[in-house]
């Protein structure tokens, strides 16, 4: 058959903003313990195989205390994306390689965190706004700690607000889509003994407005324009995403071995019918009095979203594009998609951290991990899931 595609179709990229929640959790961690003064950076490398996509990250943090009880973070991020990655549209022949489009974007954000210790109560406020060339988020989170039991518990509540806007410009809209989300945290820590402790987390979160990726497509015959020519249209997924997740994670301290063992469990369900159970180990090994060694792995397994196709015409699936206005996912039955972040797949991802005290001052940390993801449904090509590097260094400064 041949394959063409609608001149109204969106280009054929995607936006990758990682690293905009990964400064959010490093910035925003609650904390009831006094801050220090100091400087920090990092830098992150993350390159998958084959000429995929390439994310270089810069983070730049700077932390002051303003008196015992009271602290100020700012933060600033660069990313710079480029490389190919899967449409989401069916191979040119049958067998063939999984299509691809390029990219570049450069993202950048500013985060800011402010927490004040109360008498048992540590509360943690955040803000951040991230902007690419075709997308603005804005988030900001309220995070409580709670000490009780002569500190033996600590109590955790949290809620985060995101409001993303994706701007209509670079893909021919006419005007902007928006997207809303909230999440809810609350949990516990509970130190068994001097050497170990329990964690118990459970998360609620509901997302609202266009969640769909403008640049993934789907493949089709069935628009009643060409019969049995494939043509290329957006996406489309419901509007509305609810998410529960719960989390059990264990901390445990072997002296006579100089280190340290940290496990957990996450499991998580949304409304788009996913469900991931993840389990993660990591080691933490002294080797002498100022480096530490921190082997880990992680492990994810997932089930795929209710309305992933990677063939629509093989499981009937008549899209809702309009060919006469050029209309995009309606956001109304039936949904599809064919990106394969939303199959079912397992993920595996092992590495090691090294990090080095050099005096009261200075500190220093280098990480590599290696990324790998595998599809479980025997349909969708194993060369559309992603394998990649990941190097993180960085360094401290305290005055």
């Amino acid at each position: 058959m041949d394959k063409t595609q609608l001149p109204s179709t969106a280009p054929v990229t995607i936006w990758i903003r990682s690293g905009f929640l990964i400064a959010i959790l490093w910035i925003c961690q609650p904390r009831a313990a006094r801050a220090e003064d100091s400087l920090s950076y990092k830098f992150t490398s993350y390159t998958e195989d084959f000429h995929r996509i390439r994310v270089n990250s810069n983070y730049a943090l700077a932390q002051t205390d303003f008196g015992p009880n009271t602290s100020l973070k700012i933060m600033g991020v660069t990313d710079s994306i480029a490389g190919a990655t899967p449409t989401g549209a069916l191979p040119l022949v049958a067998g063939g390689p999984t299509p691809t489009g390029e990219m570049t974007d450069f993202r950048k954000s500013v985060n800011l965190d402010f927490a004040h210790q109360f008498k048992t109560v540590n509360v943690d406020l955040g803000y951040g706004v991230s902007r690419e060339s075709d997308y603005t988020s804005h988030a900001w989170s309220v995070n409580t700690l709670t000490d009780m039991n002569q500190k033996n518990t600590r109590i955790l509540l949290g809620y985060a607000g995101l409001d993303d806007t994706i701007h209509e410009p670079k893909l021919g809209w006419v005007a902007d889509r928006n997207k809303k989300g909230a999440d809810f945290i609350a949990g516990f820590t509970q130190l068994a003994d001097p050497d170990d402790s329990l964690t118990l987390n459970v998360s609620l979160g509901r997302a609202s407005g266009y969640l769909d990726d403008p640049y993934k497509i789907v493949s089709t015959t069935m628009l009643n324009i060409d019969p049995g020519v494939y043509y290329t249209v957006p996406e489309n997924r419901p509007r509305e995403r609810n998410k529960f997740s719960i989390y059990l994670g264990t901390n445990s301290n072997f002296s006579g071995s100089s280190g340290a063992l940290e496990t957990s469990y996450r499991f998580y369900h949304d409304s788009f019918g996913i469900n991931s159970h993840t389990g993660t180990l990591r080691w933490l090994q002294n080797l002498g009095d100022n480096v530490v060694l921190e082997p880990s792995m992680r492990y994810t397994i997932q089930s795929a979203a209710s309305f992933y196709h990677y063939n629509l015409d093989a499981a009937g699936i008549v899209t809702s594009y309009d060919a006469a206005t050029g209309e995009t996912g309606t956001g109304q039955a039936p949904y599809y998609s064919s990106d394969y972040r939303l199959s079912r797949m397992h993920t595996l991802d092992f590495g090691a951290k090294l990090s080095w005290n050099m005096g009261a001052k200075l500190s220093m940390d280098i990480a590599i991990d290696r990324y790998t993801t595998h599809g479980l449904d025997k349909v969708t090509p194993q060369d559309a899931y992603s394998q990649a590097r990941i190097i993180t260094a960085g360094f401290k400064y305290s005055f």
